[in-house]
């Protein structure tokens, strides 16, 4: 139980303060953190836990790290139920918590603020077309863009994990290859990489504030980061099978 409460903590406070800081200060193109500013929040956040909730659960906090580790014979049938179940409520805990906190903002300057384009009630959503970045990538697109990001990730994740002598910088690394992949795709999706992430703000912005647009189009960040959190795996252990095979040659 320890585990999957690290795993819920972990989720919510991730999605809480990166998504959070995404919208609460207008977005990636006229907020105050743009894009570099997004992107180090979110890997500054991942690293802070690994080295926080890490010793607890392995800091997976992202049901497509999940999927690769069970892939990968890293972790239980049990266990990956138990995680994605945190995960996902995390994300959408940490959602009502962020509606919440907007639900208390002066709407007199919401509505000076709109007129400038900068969206403080967006809950660090993800999506493609009109709803996604200035160029409006499509669906398919974003399909690709999500799975490669994934796959560059959980493959890093997977990697710096294998070996006991990485311990003491995996998280660093980590939560560099996740600032790395938001650099790329903030413009582009608003990168998700990760279920639990998406579907928590996008549930709630639905639900608390009738816009189902991103709710819409959040199958693609669920099913694009799983898939390419299981093709990470899968070429993880097939690059690390083969170099066995060389050794004992």
């Amino acid at each position: 139980m320890r585990k999957y409460t690290a795993e819920f903590l972990g989720t919510f406070i991730l999605t809480f303060v990166c998504c959070g800081g995404a919208s609460f200060t207008g977005g990636y193109q006229q907020g105050f953190l743009q894009t570099a500013g997004i992107s180090m929040l979110f890997g500054l956040v991942l690293t802070a836990l690994c080295y926080s909730v890490g010793n607890v659960s392995g800091c997976h906090v992202n049901p497509a790290v999940s999927i690769a580790m069970l892939a990968a014979g890293k972790m239980s049938i049990k266990d990956f139920i138990g995680y994605i179940a945190a995960q996902f409520a995390g994300g959408i805990a940490a959602g009502f918590a962020l509606f919440g906190i907007g639900h208390t903002f002066n709407p007199v300057v919401l509505s000076q603020y709109s007129k400038t384009s900068a969206d403080f009630l967006s809950l660090g959503t993800n999506g493609y077309g009109t709803n996604g970045g200035f160029l409006q990538i499509s669906a398919e697109g974003a399909v690709l863009v999500e799975f490669i990001l994934t796959f560059i990730f959980v493959y890093t994740v997977l990697g710096v994990t294998s070996r006991p002598e990485y311990k003491s910088v995996s998280g660093i690394v980590i939560g560099g290859a996740l600032a790395s992949v938001h650099l790329f795709g903030v413009s582009l999706t608003g990168t998700g990489v990760n279920p639990a992430r998406s579907l928590g703000p996008a549930l709630v912005k639905g639900i608390c504030l009738d816009d189902y647009t991103a709710l819409s189009q959040v199958w693609v960040f669920i099913a694009a980061p799983l898939l390419g959190g299981l093709a990470a795996a899968i070429v993880y252990m097939f690059l690390n099978e083969t170099k066995k095979k060389l050794k004992e040659q």
